[in-house]
Formats: structure tokens, C-alpha cells, sequence
């Protein structure tokens, strides 16, 4: 049993005083302090960070490099090194825009724009739970953030190791998202559906075959979760893609929701069929502000017998 599994997430306990979490409460203290220093400063900061983790952070930068060779081969190598380089900038500038929407979320004010509400609001009103089909994008919370201006998202996500760590960010979270479901937690995200919420779910990660099928993602066979199709079978909810990134000026960046209709006949009666479809929209997402995805994943890890490995 793991550490985490005694601590009731979001609950404080005593032992969270003892000097074994008092580094967390320094790094805690200082990631506020950074939150209220002007955008600009923000940025440079961001900047710095990211270029210096894509120089120091080796096996990072590697898989980053070889995802975007891989998925595309239009760039050229110079192309694909100044889009990792960006990679890991987008990476730290969305922790600083995280930082903005957990202590000083007034920054996003006249910054936000949304297209496709009707989306959610309208299966919502037929009774209906939403499973909004996202990524793992860089801007994190900042993405949560801004959508919760418009709608009320709930939030898959995975405890964190350090409980103390795992209670200050749940608190944080809590000012975003109308809930918090663990991943592990099946019955609470079909509960929350079945009660018309609207879920953030993000399908685009590599947990091998045992949880899903080879389907083609930018053209590369790619092991694909399939547990939206059990969810949205079980509550009878419909799965909407959603996508939100930066754009405009870095120094005056602006923040756009991008939701579309509803995905047809999801789930059909084939699971690689329905693997592809969802692939190819996170593709077309994706394909808008490419190096605001997490490309340090290892997304092609399970290769199909045969393929040569990628990695």
C-alpha cells in the first residue's frame, strides 16, 4: 500500500507540520510568490526554464524529438529541433499560467474566447453527461481554468505520490472543477455522467494493449485507450472533442476553447474504428498549436510484431 492510499484527498492532517513536508511548503510558498510577478517577467522566467530543461533533460528531449520526426515528417531537422526546443518553453510557461489560475486568476480577464458551447450546454439540457475528449496540453489547469469561466468541467486525474503535495494541489483544483475523479474511480466517473456533468477525459496516452487497440495516430500504429467507449455505453452520455490553447502575442497572449459537436454513433460496433476516429481528432486538435502538447510522453512505446521500435 502506498503512501497515499491512507490520506483522504483535500483533507489537512497534522503530520503535514513535520519536517519531512516542510520542503514542500517552502516550494508551495515560492510558486505563489511567482504567481503575482508580472506576465512579462512570467514569461522570461518560462522561457529560461524550458530551454534549460530541453538542454539538461536527456531522455525528455529525445522522446520529444522523435515524436515529432515521427508524426511530422514534413518538418525539416531544424524545424523539429526548434518545435522540441518550443515544446518544453510551452511546458514551463503553462506552469506559470497553472500558478495564474490557482492564485491570481484575475490575469486571464478579457483574455478568453470560446466557440461550440452549445455543444455541452445542449446535451446537458436533454439530460445528458458530456465526456469532453481532450489532450495532455501544456497550459494544464490554466486550460481548466479558462473553460470553467463558461461551463462547470469536472477532471480526471492521478494522485499524486506526496500527500501533502496531492492535498495542496486538490485544494487549488478545487477552485477550478466541479469534481475531481480519481482515474481509478469507474463508478464515480459513470455516476458524475449519469448526473449530466461535463468530464475532461484524455485518451492520448500509451497504457499498452491490456487497456485498448492499435489504432493509427498521425499515421502511426498506436496502443489507444477504450475505456471512453465502456463509460459512455454505461451513462449513454456523448463524448465532445475539446481543445484550448495560446495564441496571439506571447507578450500578450489570449486563450481560445475550441469545442465541437458531439462524436456520432460513439461508441459503434467496432473499438478500432472508434480508436481511429478519436485519434484523428486529438490529430486535428493538435495540428493547431503543435507544441502545446506533451510530446515528452512516450506515445509510441507499444509497437505492433513486427515494427521496428521507435524509441
Amino acid at each position: 500500500m502506498s503512501e497515499q492510499q491512507h490520506y483522504q484527498p483535500g483533507r489537512f492532517y497534522w503530520t503535514f507540520l513535520l519536517p519531512h513536508y516542510w520542503g514542500v511548503w517552502i516550494a508551495m510558498l515560492f510558486l505563489m510568490l511567482l504567481a503575482i510577478l508580472p506576465w512579462a517577467i512570467q514569461h522570461r522566467l518560462g522561457t529560461f526554464l524550458g530551454q534549460l530543461a530541453f538542454r539538461y533533460l536527456k531522455s525528455r528531449r529525445k522522446t520529444t524529438v522523435r515524436n515529432l520526426e515521427v508524426c511530422f515528417p514534413e518538418w525539416s531537422a531544424d524545424q523539429v529541433q526548434d518545435n522540441a526546443r518550443q515544446v518544453f518553453v510551452d511546458m514551463m510557461l503553462g506552469v506559470f499560467e497553472t500558478l495564474n489560475a490557482w492564485y491570481s486568476p484575475q490575469w486571464f480577464k478579457n483574455r478568453v474566447s470560446i466557440e461550440g458551447l452549445q455543444h455541452i450546454t445542449q446535451p446537458q439540457a436533454a439530460g445528458k453527461g458530456v465526456l469532453l475528449l481532450g489532450t495532455h496540453s501544456t497550459l494544464l489547469d490554466a486550460g481548466g481554468y479558462i473553460c470553467s469561466k463558461y461551463f462547470d468541467p469536472d477532471v480526471v486525474y492521478r494522485p499524486q505520490n506526496n500527500p501533502l503535495l496531492d492535498m495542496l494541489i486538490y485544494r487549488c483544483r478545487s477552485t477550478i472543477y466541479k469534481a475531481q475523479i480519481d482515474h481509478d474511480d469507474m463508478r464515480g466517473l459513470i455516476r458524475h455522467l449519469k448526473n449530466t456533468d461535463a468530464i475532461w477525459y484524455s485518451p492520448d496516452q500509451d497504457f499498452g494493449l491490456k487497456q485498448g487497440v492499435m489504432a493509427p495516430f498521425f499515421g502511426i500504429p498506436a496502443a489507444t485507450v477504450t475505456a471512453h467507449r465502456r463509460l459512455l455505453k454505461i451513462s449513454g452520455a456523448v463524448a465532445v472533442p475539446l481543445y484550448f490553447y495560446r495564441h496571439g502575442e506571447i507578450q500578450n497572449p489570449k486563450y481560445r476553447i475550441l469545442i465541437e459537436p458531439a462524436v456520432a454513433h460513439l461508441p459503434g460496433e467496432d473499438e478500432v474504428d472508434d480508436a481511429t476516429r478519436v485519434n484523428q481528432i486529438i490529430e486535428n486538435q493538435l495540428r493547431i498549436a503543435p507544441t502545446q502538447y506533451m510530446w515528452f510522453h512516450r506515445r509510441f512505446k507499444t509497437r505492433p510484431e513486427g515494427y521496428e521500435e521507435i524509441y
